[in-house]
């Protein structure tokens, strides 16, 4: 018997985990630390979303109203009112059966490369969110980076060597930077043109205010046919420790003679036994007038605190990016990235995330999030002022 030695390739910590462990050193000699790294959200569910949870708790109680395994795909409910909201009402043609409801983005972009051979050649930026470049090396796969850094705007440039898969993640995580419509038109021309395909991750699109800014990759003209989005709503209505997202695969999307959508269906009906009737009815509350109104509350309290943050960083000569239409500020050091988020930790009590362990391309960059409370944010700012870094 062996181990897949691909993990041998692997950082020896996640990111995170690593972050998570200094912070508990730090904390062992009893200080607190304010958490403005990591990107888990603070504000408690909306009101409407904790209503729909309660209901549905009290269903399966009753036997008539008793729900067992989930349906592979999602409850057709939740399905249409995704379908509805997210994409026909801004005149976008989706069809609630090409959404696909699952636990979380993070396992969809993982899980979503068990449909390709390991042969394929993989795209991503650098820096970009762990997750793309850890699943795919232990599929095996050539990874092909893609740099983006102040020089092109923190866009990623279309390799020179074919590539197979693409992940685009708009607005980005970490930058926070978004992608104008004509760059993301030269995405699907390509993928359209090479016989490749977009994985376009979508988790933030909620935090555009700009007008232009594209939501969704299927605003673009031909992304039918070469594009999967991965939307979570974690950071939109805080089910970050609830679990809820989903999938969307065009119907007319095949490779090799495989329709994508079938294949992902039967990959579901495999490995996953679906997300619960309750978690559902919770998301579904998402699109009432109530759920959207409370929603669109709290993503204003958390990018005013991007905006301060923001403001702060710029006082103290650091230019940022982000933290307009997403809720990451991305920002440059004189220092390396583990060194700064040292600084911070043990200087102030602040947590941040340190730019390389996004790639080497983010060397020298931290990364701070908005998802703070008003008050810690407020606190970390006043602490951040004093630290010379």
């Amino acid at each position: 018997m062996r181990i897949n030695e691909n993990f041998n390739k692997l950082r020896q910590n996640y990111l995170f985990a690593e972050v998570n462990n200094r912070v508990k050193a730090y904390e062992a000699g009893g200080k607190k630390a304010i958490r403005l790294g990591i990107g888990d959200v603070t504000l408690p569910l909306p009101q409407a979303v904790l209503d729909a949870l309660h209901k549905a708790t009290d269903e399966m109680g009753h036997s008539d109203t008793f729900k067992g395994y989930a349906e592979y795909e999602g409850y057709g409910f939740l399905r249409r009112a995704i379908a509805e909201n997210d994409y026909n009402g801004r005149g976008i043609d989706i069809g609630y059966e090409e959404v696909y409801v699952s636990d979380g983005a993070k396992s969809d972009t993982a899980n979503i490369t068990d449909l390709f051979a390991a042969d394929n050649a993989v795209a991503i930026c650098d820096p970009v969110y762990p997750v793309y470049n850890d699943t795919n090396v232990l599929n095996g796969r050539e990874i092909v980076l893609m740099p983006c850094s102040e020089t092109n705007g923190f866009l990623p440039e279309i390799p020179d060597k074919k590539v197979d898969i693409i992940y685009l993640c708009f607005p980005n995580n970490p930058t926070g930077q978004t992608a104008p419509k004509e760059y993301l038109q030269n995405w699907v021309d390509y993928a359209n043109k090479t016989n490749a395909l977009l994985l376009f991750d979508s988790a933030y699109e909620a935090y555009v205010r700009e007008e232009g800014v594209p939501r969704s990759i299927f605003e673009l003209e031909g992304a039918r046919t070469c594009a999967i989005e991965f939307r979570s709503f974690s950071k939109t209505a805080g089910f970050t420790g609830v679990r809820c997202a989903y999938t969307v695969i065009p119907k007319e999307l095949t490779f090799g003679g495989f329709n994508v959508g079938q294949l992902w269906s039967r990959r579901l009906a495999t490995k996953f036994n679906g997300v619960a009737y309750i978690i559902q009815r919770g998301a579904q509350a998402v699109y009432s007038d109530l759920g959207k109104a409370q929603i669109a509350k709290n993503i204003d309290y958390y990018m005013n605190n991007a905006k301060l943050i923001r403001e702060a960083l710029n006082k103290l000569g650091l230019p940022t990016y982000g933290g307009k239409n997403a809720p990451y500020i991305w920002f440059k050091s004189s220092r390396p990235s583990w060194d700064t988020f040292d600084t911070f930790l043990n200087d102030a009590g602040v947590v941040t995330t340190p730019g390389v362990g996004f790639g080497a391309c983010g060397e020298n960059y931290i990364r701070m999030t908005s998802f703070g409370s008003l008050e810690n944010t407020m606190e970390a700012i006043e602490r951040l002022a004093s630290v010379k870094i």
